[in-house]
């Protein structure tokens, strides 16, 4: 087989990649581990930044997101039984939409199905090889078959333990990690939310956060030790710790019930440096992980997309690869400002193994600084509606 941009991952980053690119005549190949019905099972966080709901429109899915996603245009943060908005609108002019990332690859694959484009599922020992020369490819075996590709380029979309970064020489790539000593434990329940936009709750018992898919289903979560185990938590043991580090004016209106999903997801920053290697390029979980907090994950993968598409545009259409050799660049330097404010939320609403007292009032002090300062919300608000892409 052959086509221009051979992709690897077919979750939400190489399936808006390969729309992007087809509907700009760039043909392309994804390739997949897993099945598609694998890939939709996947629990993920959905709050999109304004940039990522404007690329979604463009990129011709957002149609019902528009329709069934939910704006928000503030959140709450709390400390010592008390809470205050963050409003985004006022401070910075954006909002950001709650609206489920396995919804956005729904809306992906469908439309990547009405364009004809080639998913392969199932795709076993998948290798990239001559990926510094002029014609690199891919090969992967699939119901017991060899098979090859071959292309001008290979987008390495498969997550951070995908085979996209190893390919990459470890003398060629420096890696910045910081894995965090705790986890969040989140269930999934068909309640109504606990407020109409998203608490982030810091508690000296341990971080909270009260979030939603939609108006009858909730996302909560509650920060526990990083070995704690999903069956050491009933679905009443959840419900009480979480009602003691929400403020009491919410625990008091919650409503609970039988959670239809549950697990613990650990938390890490990480980067890889660089995006690209030879005609290899790196986008998402493969070349960066930021911890849930600040609701970059996506949206970084979203980010990475836009300059990685645009690139190719011009090298097809303009026949220069001044984006291309610029990419790694660019797109490490909203990275580093993602991963800084995700690290900066996580450090301030989550409380650390042997924290002190005196740590804890210094993480109170700074929310009820920000609780006061228009500057400090304008600064919060600016982050977490997104950065320019």
């Amino acid at each position: 087989m052959r086509t221009q941009v051979a992709i690897i991952g077919a979750g939400p980053s190489g399936l808006l990649l390969s729309q992007l690119l087809n509907k700009s005549g760039i043909s392309t190949i994804v390739i997949e581990r897993q099945t598609k019905d694998y890939v939709l099972k996947r629990i993920r966080a959905g709050v999109l930044e304004a940039g990522t709901v404007e690329l979604l429109r463009r990129a011709g899915v957002g149609t019902r997101m528009d329709k069934e996603g939910q704006p928000h245009e503030g959140f709450f943060l709390s400390a010592q039984n008390r809470q205050f908005r963050v409003p985004f609108t006022q401070h910075c002019g954006k909002r950001v939409m709650v609206y489920g990332q396995t919804e956005v690859t729904k809306d992906l694959y469908e439309a990547q199905h009405i364009m004809g484009t080639t998913i392969i599922e199932l795709a076993q020992d998948v290798a990239l090889h001559d990926v510094t020369s002029a014609k690199p490819f891919v090969t992967y075996q699939h119901e017991g078959h060899a098979q090859r590709i071959d292309c001008d380029f290979i987008v390495g979309c498969d997550g951070f333990h995908g085979v996209s970064r190893q390919t990459i020489p470890s003398n060629q790539r420096k890696e910045f990690e910081r894995v965090y000593p705790f986890g969040w434990l989140g269930i999934l329940s068909q309640t109504p939310p606990a407020s109409h936009e998203l608490i982030y709750a810091n508690h000296s018992r341990g971080f909270a956060l009260a979030s939603m898919r939609n108006s009858n289903l909730s996302r909560y979560y509650i920060q526990v030790p990083l070995d704690d185990k999903v069956e050491n938590w009933s679905d009443a043991a959840f419900w009480d710790e979480l009602k003691l580090r929400l403020p009491d004016e919410v625990s008091a209106k919650l409503i609970i019930g039988t959670s239809i999903e549950k697990s613990i997801a650990p938390l890490r920053s990480f980067v890889c440096e660089t995006m690209r290697w030879g005609n290899l390029f790196l986008c998402g979980d493969a070349a960066h992980i930021v911890p849930p907090t600040g609701a970059k994950g996506l949206n970084l993968a979203v980010s990475d997309v836009h300059y990685l598409s645009e690139a190719m545009k011009q090298h097809y259409g303009q026949k220069s690869d001044a984006l291309l050799d610029a990419y790694s660049k660019t797109a490490l330097a909203r990275v580093w400002k993602a991963i800084r404010f995700s690290w900066w939320l996580t450090t301030l609403l989550h409380r650390f193994p042997q924290q002190t007292e005196f740590e804890q009032r210094i993480q109170e002090s700074e929310i009820d600084y920000i609780a006061t300062s228009q500057a400090a919300q304008s600064t919060v608000a600016e982050n977490y509606t997104g950065l320019p892409f």
